[in-house]
C-alpha cells in the first residue's frame, strides 16, 4: 500500500499544487501552546496557521484529505475541534498528550465526526502507550521524532530509530490494528540521513504516513519559490516509484538496511558530539 504523503501549508496555491502531485494529505497545523517554549532556540517552525486557514484551504481540495493540528488539551480544545470539524477537516490530530485521559476527551470530543490522529511525542506517552492504546476510537498514530527525541536529551531525532525504540513503539501499535507512520523525509536521496533510506524503514516496520519536511520543498512559503526549487510531481514521482521496488525487495535487503542506518546515525551522533566540544 503506497504511503499517505502529508504537507504542511496554509496557502491554497501551494496545496492545490501538492494535490496535483499526488499528495495525500494537505496539513494545517495550528499548534502553537508551549512549542515556542520547547523548540524556541532550534532550527524548527512555530506555526502562523490560523483556524480561518482550514475553509480556505478546503475551498481547493478535491482528492487530497484536509488534516489539521490542532492544540494540545486546553481549556478551548472542544472549540478547536468544532472549528476543524465545521470547516471541513478530514482528519485532525491531537500533539503533545501524556495520559490516556486525554486521548478519551479528544476522541470523544470528535465524536467521529472526523478521522483521530494522535501525534506520540513525549515520553509520558512513551511510557504509558499500553495504557493510551486501550482508548477506543484512535484511528491513527503518529510519531513525532521531534519533540521525543528533545523530551530524552537526545542528539539527533533519528537516534529513536536506531535505537529501536520506533519498532517498540510501532510493535505496541501494530499489535493493537492501528495505521501508523513515523516522522518526516526530505526528497529522494537528500537529507542528513538520506530519505531512501528512511523510507525503507518505514517498509520495513509497516508504516503507512510520513510528513514530507521542510528539506523535501527546500522551505519554500509561496507557489513561485516552490516551483523554483523543485518539481513537486517528480519528486513525488520519484517516492512512488521507489515504493514499488520496496515491495519486490525481500526482507534481507531491509534488515541490511537497518545494520546501515544504525552506523550512519552513530556517526552523524559523533560527528556532533565532537563539533560541541
Amino acid at each position: 500500500m503506497p504511503m499517505k504523503l502529508m504537507l504542511i501549508t496554509n496557502q491554497p496555491d501551494i496545496a492545490q499544487e501538492a494535490q496535483s502531485a499526488g499528495i495525500d494529505r494537505i496539513f494545517v497545523d495550528l499548534e502553537i501552546l508551549g512549542k515556542k517554549e520547547r523548540q524556541g532556540l532550534l532550527d524548527t517552525v512555530i506555526s502562523s496557521h490560523t483556524i480561518e486557514d482550514i475553509s480556505e484551504i478546503r475551498k481547493v481540495l478535491t482528492s487530497s484529505d484536509l488534516f489539521v493540528r490542532i492544540n494540545p488539551i486546553h481549556d478551548r480544545t472542544e472549540y478547536e475541534v468544532s472549528e476543524a470539524v465545521s470547516r471541513g477537516a478530514d482528519i485532525i490530530m491531537l500533539p503533545m498528550f501524556k495520559t490516556a485521559e486525554e486521548v478519551e476527551l479528544f476522541v470523544k470530543q470528535v465524536n467521529k465526526r472526523a478521522t483521530t490522529s494522535l501525534l506520540l511525542e513525549t515520553t509520558q506517552a512513551m511510557v504509558r502507550v499500553d495504557e493510551i492504546l486501550e482508548v477506543e476510537g484512535i484511528d491513527e498514530i503518529h510519531i513525532g521524532l521531534n519533540d521525543l527525541h528533545l523530551g530524552m536529551g537526545l542528539d539527533f531525532m533519528f537516534e529513536l530509530l536506531s535505537g529501536g525504540i520506533i519498532d517498540y513503539l510501532c510493535e505496541k501499535i501494530k499489535s493493537k490494528g492501528i495505521r501508523f507512520g513515523f516522522g518526516g523525509i526530505a526528497r529522494i536521496g537528500q537529507g542528513t540521513l538520506p530519505a531512501d533510506m528512511i523510507l525503507a524503514e518505514h517498509y520495513r516496520l509497516g508504516s503507512e504516513m510520513v510528513i514530507l519536511s521542510r528539506d523535501f520543498h527546500g522551505r519554500a512559503t509561496t507557489l513561485k519559490e516552490l516551483r523554483n526549487n523543485l518539481d513537486m510531481s517528480k519528486e513525488v514521482s520519484q517516492i512512488r516509484a521507489l515504493e514499488k521496488t520496496f515491495e519486490a525487495t525481500d526482507a534481507k535487503w531491509f534488515l541490511e538496511n537497518q545494520i546501515r542506518v544504525k552506523e550512519m546515525v552513530k556517526s552523524l551522533v559523533t560527528k556532533k558530539d565532537n563539533e560541541n566540544r
